[in-house]
C-alpha cells in the first residue's frame, strides 16, 4: 500500500507531501490542474524514465519519494537481494528518485543506491497504473494465465511434477546421446589405450615399490668394491683379524707371570670378539645389498614404461589403474549404448505422455474457468456502459519448445468493443476511459486474484455520468475492500464514494504558477462535489444534490 508521496520540484509543483490511507481517495480537480504531475511524478518512482523537462523551472533537481506498507514482502525482498540490497520485511519500503536538471538522475532504495531497471521490477508488485497508455498489470498477457490459474483456484502441482519428470528425462536421453556420439568417435583411440592399459596392468602404488627397490640395488653396485676391500682388510691372509690372531699367539705364551703382559692380552681378546662382530655385520651388509642386474634392468623398465604411458595420459603413474578402469567403461558404454539409448527413449515417452495427461486435465480446468470468468466480466460490462463489448478468455495450446510447469496453455484477455468488430487485446483499445473500464471489470471478477495492492485508475470515467458513473462508483468502493485504490475523476458520482478526497489546484503568485494538492474536509467535500455537480457557479440545489450523494456513499 502506497503510504506516503514527497514532490520536491517536479513542474509546477514546488514542494508537496501527501499521506495515504487505506480505501477508495480520490483526486479531484479542474482540468489542467496538474493531476497528471502526480501521476508522472509517482512514475518516477516507479522507473519511468527520467525526462530533465519534469524539473521545476530555476529549481537544481527534482526529487520524488515514495513509501509503501508491503502486502507481498517475499516477492519484494528477492528482487532487492539479487540486486545485493539489505531488506527488513518488516519496515516500510521508501523510494527515492532525483532527476537533475542538466540531465542524469539516481535511485535509492531505503537509502541504499539502485537502477531504474530495478525500480520497474519492483513497480507491479506495488502499483497498478490504469489509463489509456498503461501496458502494465493487467494489459500484459504475460500474467493472463496466472490470473486465471488464482481465479479458477486451480492447482498445477500435478502438471509440474510431471514436467519435471519429463524434462529430466529430455536430459537424461541427450547426455546419453551425447556420450555415446563422443564414445564412438572415440572407439579406435578407446580400443588402443584399452589394449596398452591391460597389458600394462598397473597397480596402484606400484612405481614408488619400484622405485625403492631401484634406488636399493643401485646403492649396492656403487659400495660392492669397497665392501669386499673391507672383507680383505678385515680376514685376508695379511688382514687386521689375522694379525691379530697371531698377536694374541704369542702374548698368550710370554704373558704368563707377567701382569702387564696379561693386561695386553685381554684387551687382545676384546679387540678380536669386536672385529669378528665388525666383520658379520660387513658380510650382512654385502648380502643385502646383493642385486641381479637383470632384476634391476627390469624394475627400471618397468619404471620407464609406467612414467611413459603416465605422461602420454597426463596423469599420475598411480591413477593408471583408475584410468584403465575408466576408460574401459567407456568402450563398454558403446557397446552396451544402442540398449541404454533405447531404454531412455522410452522413459522418455512415457514421461511425455505422462506430462500431456495432466497438462490436457489442466487445459480443460482452464477452459472452464476461461468460462466462469467470461461470465464473470460480461455481468460488469453493462453498468459500466460497455453493453455492446464482448469479453473472452483465449485458452490455447503452446508449441512444444514451450511446454511449463505451469501446462501447453498460452492464455491472453481479448475484447471486441462493437458489434461485429474482431476481438484484440486489451491493450488495442483506444478510449482511456473504455480501456479502465474494462481494468475495473476485469477486476470486479477477479477479486483478490492477483496483481498489486495498489490501483490508481486514471479518469475512468471519463465520457459516462448518471447511473454509469455511479456504477463504476460503487464498484471501485468494493474492490477498494480489498486492495487501497486511488482514482483521478471528472465524476461526482465516484468522488462521493471516496474515503480519501484530494483537491488538485494550480495557485498564481505574480508571475509564478504552482499546482497544490490538499486534503478535504467533510464540509469541502460536499462544496467541491457540488462544483463538479454545478460548474463554476456552485448553487443551493447542487450542494443538496452533493449532500445526497455523500449520504448514498
Amino acid at each position: 500500500m502506497l503510504t506516503a508521496l514527497s514532490i520536491r520540484d517536479v513542474v509546477l509543483i514546488e514542494a508537496l507531501d501527501l499521506e495515504f490511507r487505506a480505501g477508495l481517495g480520490v483526486l479531484t480537480g479542474e482540468t489542467g490542474a496538474g493531476k497528471s504531475i502526480l501521476l508522472d511524478s509517482l512514475g518516477l518512482a516507479l522507473g519511468a524514465r527520467a525526462d530533465s523537462g519534469l524539473v521545476r523551472q530555476g529549481a537544481v533537481q527534482a526529487v520524488v519519494t515514495a513509501s509503501f506498507e508491503l502486502a507481498d514482502p517475499p516477492a519484494v525482498a528477492g528482487l532487492l537481494a539479487h540486486s545485493g540490497l539489505d531488506f527488513d520485511r518488516s519496515e516500510p519500503l521508501t523510494i527515492r528518485r532525483i532527476v537533475k536538471a542538466d540531465g542524469g538522475s539516481r535511485a535509492f532504495v531505503n537509502d541504499q543506491p539502485a537502477s531504474a531497471g530495478l525500480l520497474r521490477e519492483l513497480g507491479p508488485h506495488l502499483v497498478e497504473i490504469h489509463g489509456q497508455h498503461d501496458d502494465r498489470g493487467l494489459l500484459n498477457p504475460r500474467g493472463h494465465r496466472t490470473l486465471l490459474d488464482s481465479f479458477g483456484k486451480l492447482d498445477i502441482a500435478a502438471a509440474a511434477a510431471a514436467h519435471r519428470a519429463f524434462r529430466d528425462a529430455e536430459a537424461a536421453l541427450a547426455e546419453a546421446r551425447a556420450t555415446q556420439e563422443t564414445a564412438v568417435r572415440d572407439r579406435e583411440w578407446l580400443e588402443h589405450a584399452v589394449a596398452e592399459l591391460t597389458a600394462l596392468a598397473p597397480v596402484a602404488g606400484e612405481e614408488a615399490q619400484l622405485a625403492e627397490r631401484r634406488a636399493g640395488m643401485q646403492r649396492g653396485e656403487k659400495i660392492a668394491s669397497e665392501l669386499q676391500a673391507i672383507a680383505d682388510l678385515l680376514d685376508g691372509g695379511d688382514g687386521a683379524l689375522t694379525r691379530l690372531r697371531q698377536a694374541a699367539r704369542v702374548l698368550d705364551r710370554v704373558a704368563e707371570g707377567h701382569p702387564a703382559l696379561a693386561e695386553a692380552l685381554a684387551a687382545l681378546d676384546r679387540a678380536l670378539i669386536e672385529a669378528d662382530g665388525a666383520q658379520d655385520k660387513v658380510g650382512e651388509a654385502a648380502e643385502a645389498l646383493t642385486f641381479d642386474p637383470a632384476q634391476l634392468e627390469a624394475d627400471e623398465a618397468r619404471l620407464f614404461e609406467l612414467r611413459g604411458i603416465a605422461r602420454k595420459h597426463r596423469v599420475q603413474p598411480d591413477d593408471l589403474a583408475e584410468l584403465a578402469e575408466t576408460l574401459a567403461s567407456r568402450l563398454a558404454t558403446i557397446e552396451g549404448g544402442e540398449g541404454a539409448i533405447t531404454r531412455l527413449e522410452a522413459a522418455l515417452a512415457t514421461a511425455e505422455a505422462g506430462y500431456i495427461a495432466a497438462a490436457e486435465a489442466l487445459s480443460a480446468t482452464r477452459v472452464a474457468a476461461a468460462a466462469r470468468l467470461d461470465a464473470a466480466v460480461a455481468a460488469e460490462l453493462a453498468p459500466l456502459k460497455l453493453d455492446a463489448a464482448r469479453f473472452r478468455t483465449v485458452v490455447e495450446p503452446l508449441p512444444r519448445d514451450q511446454w511449463a510447469a505451469a501446462g501447453r496453455d498460452r492464455v491472453e484477455f481479448e475484447v471486441s468493443t462493437n458489434p461485429g468488430a474482431p476481438f484484440a487485446p486489451l491493450i488495442k483499445i483506444a478510449s482511456g476511459g473504455e480501456l479502465s473500464r474494462f481494468i475495473l471489470a476485469l477486476k470486479v471478477a477477479l477479486a483478490e486474484e492477483g496483481g498489486a495492492r495498489t490501483l490508481i485508475f486514471d479518469e475512468i470515467d471519463r465520457g459516462v455520468g448518471g447511473a454509469v458513473a455511479s456504477a463504476i462508483g460503487e464498484r471501485l468502493a468494493r474492490l477498494s475492500e480489498s486492495a487501497q485504490l486511488l482514482v483521478v475523476t471528472h465524476s461526482p458520482q465516484v468522488a462521493a464514494r471516496g474515503g480519501q478526497h484530494l483537491l488538485i489546484a494550480k495557485r498564481h503568485d505574480g508571475l509564478v504558477t504552482r499546482t497544490g494538492v490538499r486534503m478535504l474536509s467533510d464540509s469541502e467535500r460536499r462544496e467541491e462535489i457540488a462544483r463538479m455537480l454545478s460548474g463554476a457557479q456552485i448553487t443551493d440545489e447542487a450542494r443538496a444534490q452533493a449532500e445526497r450523494l455523500l449520504e448514498a456513499a
